[in-house]
């Protein structure tokens, strides 16, 4: 019988208390997952908020995006977003150096919205990070690369929220970045909404459920006040 993971509110001082816990031995990963729009950036902005300056560092799942070029090459650009235009292979390898605490300074790319596009290198985690916050959406995908970014993560969070707000998010976030109405709600229906149910498949496989959001007036802040 499978078990159900414990459920907490984005408010509750808990997850900080958790978060810090993780790294009582060494250097810890936390992964925070979910569907596109969910609020996984947000969360992992709160938290970081909470924690100790220069105590954790965030690498973002979206700097392993495969670059246009590369999508286009492979034919999979107009699903952009989708698990196989990842390099989840790199991504866990990148993982992997990071959870081996050693004295350099770690360079991980990041993602450009305005161009969006992965930049190489644009992340410094410095050797004094204890936990590293990594978000993305796939975190818990049962597939291969997906299994192996996994392994790599001491914990992860899944972050939901109701399907409307979350979707309505994405299409002003597209909108945001450049699409048209009409061009934002058909990639968040052709594109967004099935990565999404793929992604919500997964829940169950987390360690913890994280419920509401920062956009939530009843989940203002993680403060441990």
């Amino acid at each position: 019988m499978s078990r159900s993971p414990q459920e907490l509110a984005y408010d509750d001082p808990r997850l900080t208390a958790r978060a810090r816990s993780l790294a009582g031995g060494g250097r810890a990963i936390l992964g925070v997952t979910g569907p596109p729009g969910a609020g996984k950036t947000s969360l992992v902005e709160a938290l970081l908020g909470e924690l100790p300056p220069g105590w954790a560092a965030h690498v973002p799942m979206d700097g392993f995006h495969l670059a246009d070029v590369e999508l286009t090459r492979l034919g999979r650009l107009a699903r952009k977003g989708a698990p196989d235009t990842f390099d989840a292979w790199g991504y866990a390898a990148l993982l992997r150096r990071l959870r081996d605490d050693g004295p350099e300074v770690v360079y991980a790319p990041g993602f450009e919205r305005t161009l969006e596009q992965p930049v190489a290198g644009s992340i410094p985690v410095p050797p004094e990070a204890r936990l590293i916050l990594t978000e993305g959406n796939y975190l818990l995908l049962d597939e291969p690369g997906w299994r192996r970014v996994r392994g790599e993560l001491d914990e992860v969070w899944y972050v939901d929220v109701p399907t409307p707000d979350r979707t309505a998010r994405l299409v002003l976030r597209h909108e945001r970045f450049g699409k048209s109405a009409a061009e934002a709600r058909a990639w968040v229906a052709r594109v967004d909404t099935p990565n999404a149910d793929l992604v919500a498949a997964t829940r169950d496989r987390s360690d913890l459920v994280v419920t509401g959001d920062r956009s939530d007036p009843m989940a203002p802040s993680l403060s441990l006040d």
